[in-house]
């Protein structure tokens, strides 16, 4: 059976006869050996083979070209080599599949715009390698760190009728052939339904009766953007629980990104130091500092002020009652508090139904935790709760009490105060890796007009 490089590169000592199967990432030639650097994904780092021109397998050596795949039995011994503790003198080396001469990935120093094209070559390269290692861990970690607080993992449904957000920007999933005139009751489901944007909704649901719940997996958002930090399909972390605030909520969140930055750091030092050499620079600088420095509060209202007074020259003028747009978050996170920084008590006209009324009526108790490199990283809220409010933000919001029937009818049935919020995983990527365009932290991104997988 043979073993993992990973597994082969942790031995403490040398090893006689062992087996690794992988693909030759470069092969080099003279006339005593040949050298192969060996991947299996396991781990950053590849493993030299070093094959005797006296082998009868060294026959084989033209034929081994890069992307093609080997099984190598052999003996595992201390390599003269500098930056290497180990090596593999081999003593068979078996072809397991050709890769000829067309194997997009020959040389090194393609750009992102370019894998992107062959997503499903890219993950070979160290840099989607580490990318996609990561974002496991990442996901991991996302468990771990609820788990540990007692939270349950609720599963919430991908097709759903309700429009959480309220922009419609969703997609319908139907059975109705393109142009019929079947209505809407004969569909599938019997009603239009949708690719969720968000689990929160039925997510609070579990919360006002397990208490801490959240929820993990993909969201859809028919938006038509092509920014470097929107994907029609991405994943959300989304905890929602029962008798929290606002100020709960945002420490949580707090705690939250701070878990996963350190996870990052202590769990994926190899692919860390890859990214801080070749992608950013300042990443582990900036990742150290978020473990180090406490995270700042401040209201909207004062980061308005903030940004009308920094004498900056903005492209979106800034104007209370507005959304902050990502240079006004990047400026906040980045030049005035130089760290993470969550600004809460929105303006309610731009805010969905279900977010609670401050008792100023004019915000609500909503709350974004931005981070720099990328803005906005997680947003949440404290929900209503209380029945005649959240009936009113409905109706002013021209929302259908009888489609949300069943959500109102959690206020109505022993209403809690709650709150939670949603972390974009796909940022929480870029943030912790420095790549800094959202389809390359995701394994084949959607985006408008490009879903070729």
């Amino acid at each position: 059976m043979s073993e993992t490089i990973r597994q082969v590169l942790a031995s403490e000592s040398p090893r006689p006869s062992i087996t690794v199967c992988g693909w030759v990432r470069t092969r080099r030639d003279s006339k005593a050996c040949s050298f192969l650097e060996l991947t299996d994904g396991s781990c950053f780092k590849g493993l030299q083979v070093v094959v005797d021109a006296s082998l009868p397998c060294s026959n084989l050596m033209p034929s081994i070209l890069t992307g093609a795949s080997v099984q190598v039995e052999g003996d595992l011994i201390p390599s003269p080599a500098a930056g290497q503790r180990w090596e593999l003198q081999a003593k068979n080396v078996e072809l397991l599949g050709e890769a000829d001469a067309s194997y997009p990935l020959q040389k090194k120093g393609h750009t992102p715009e370019f894998l992107r094209t062959i997503a499903h070559l890219r993950p070979r390269t160290n840099l989607f390698g580490s990318v996609f290692r990561v974002r496991s861990r990442m996901a991991f970690a996302v468990h771990r760190f609820f788990q540990e607080r007692g939270f349950f993992y609720a599963h919430t449904p991908i097709i759903t009728s309700s429009d959480c957000e309220g922009a419609g920007e969703m997609f319908r999933v139907t059975t109705q052939k393109p142009g019929s005139n079947a209505k809407p009751e004969d569909d599938f489901f019997g009603r239009p339904t949708y690719l969720t944007v968000s689990g929160q909704l039925q997510g609070e649901a579990f919360a006002c009766a397990l208490g801490n719940i959240y929820t993990f997996g993909p969201t859809f958002r028919a938006e038509n953007s092509n920014t470097a930090r929107h994907a029609a399909e991405f994943w959300m972390i989304e905890p929602e629980m029962a008798f929290y605030d606002l100020f709960a909520d945002m420490t949580l969140a707090e705690e939250n990104v701070r878990y996963l930055v350190q996870a990052m750091m202590t769990e994926c030092p190899d692919e860390l130091e890859f990214f801080n050499k070749f992608v950013d620079k300042e990443l582990v600088a900036r990742l150290q500092q978020t473990l180090d420095k406490p995270f700042e509060r401040i209201s909207y209202t004062e980061a308005v002020d903030l940004l009308l007074k920094s004498g900056r020259s903005f492209e979106h003028p800034v104007v209370w009652g507005e959304g902050l747009q990502t240079e006004h978050e990047r400026y906040i996170a980045e030049e005035h508090v130089k760290g993470p920084v969550t600004i809460y008590n929105y303006p309610k006209v731009i805010k969905p139904f279900y977010m609670r009324q401050n008792d100023d009526g004019r915000t609500v108790a909503a709350m974004d935790l931005l981070v720099p490199g990328i803005g906005e990283i997680i947003g949440g809220s404290q929900r209503e709760e209380r029945l005649d409010l959240l009936q009113a933000a409905m109706k002013a919001q021209d929302l259908d009490e009888e489609t949300y029937r069943w959500y109102v009818d959690l206020r109505r049935y022993g209403s809690v105060p709650h709150a939670g919020y949603g972390m974009g995983f796909e940022r929480l990527l870029m943030f912790v890796t420095g790549v800094s365009n959202i389809r390359d932290v995701i394994p084949f991104a959607r985006t408008p007009g490009h879903a070729p997988y």
